[in-house]
């Protein structure tokens, strides 16, 4: 008996989603999130109004389809350069980050998507969260292996509380560092990679929203040096 995903009518239920998903892209980038209308998408694709909600229940359906794959194409960018990374910490850390500027800039659209609210009252699934650290996974393994400055160590001391207190936290850094909580380099792993991601969503953020356009300097000169400055604080070699 045939694999009911399979079947004919599966395989034309998801060409249909993926040609929707397509046209809300292009939506999505020409006027950002207010821009995705279900009602000029049914149109393109030859469907009627009511038929297209059999495929997305609603906008905000469609919106967190296009958020979780956003989220995963991010992982994969960053995963790519995890599955070889270069022997020396510092080095990894500035690949990591070369990978998420460089799908950030490819894809503006989709990480401005993904980085903030998309619409007033939008709520995101509650899976997008592990598909948000999955992004940043790699960042943990790398700052696993650093030893803390005292200009950090206020930090990793609030993220020791934190990965004892959260048991979501403990299994992050369990699956790409494989630490417990109670490991001394516990609090290093997660506080070196929030302060990447702080610095990268600042950076990022702020390029492919073209707020550095006419300053005479390109963004990834500012996360390499951004990169150099969390490296020396965590003495990463």
């Amino acid at each position: 008996m045939a694999d009911a995903t399979s079947s004919p009518r599966a395989r034309y239920r998801e060409r249909t989603r993926g040609e929707i998903k397509a046209i809300a892209l292009r939506q999505l980038a020409e006027g950002g999130a207010p821009a995705v209308a279900l009602t000029r998408i049914a149109k393109e694709v030859g469907l009627s109004g009511p038929a297209l909600y059999r495929y997305f229940a609603s906008r905000d359906d469609l919106l967190n389809s296009l958020i979780r794959d956003a989220y995963d194409e991010a992982a994969r960018a960053t995963e790519g350069i995890a599955a070889d990374l270069p022997a020396s910490p510092r080095a990894a850390l500035h690949a990591l980050a070369d990978a998420y500027l460089d799908w950030a800039a490819e894809e503006p659209h989709r990480y401005l998507l993904i980085q903030g609210s998309p619409l007033p009252g939008y709520q995101a699934p509650p899976d997008t969260l592990a598909r948000a650290r999955a992004v940043l996974g790699p960042f943990v393994k790398v700052f696993a292996t650093g030893r803390p400055t005292a200009s950090v160590r206020p930090v990793v001391a609030e993220t020791e509380t934190w990965v004892r207190d959260d048991e979501a936290a403990a299994d992050w850094l369990r699956e790409y560092a494989g630490l417990t909580a109670t490991d001394p380099r516990a609090g290093a792993a997660l506080a070196g990679t929030l302060l990447s991601w702080s610095q990268l969503h600042g950076t990022v953020s702020l390029e492919v929203s073209g707020q550095y356009a006419g300053m005479g300097h390109r963004a990834r000169t500012l996360v390499t040096a951004q990169m150099d400055v969390l490296a020396d604080s965590f003495a990463l070699e």
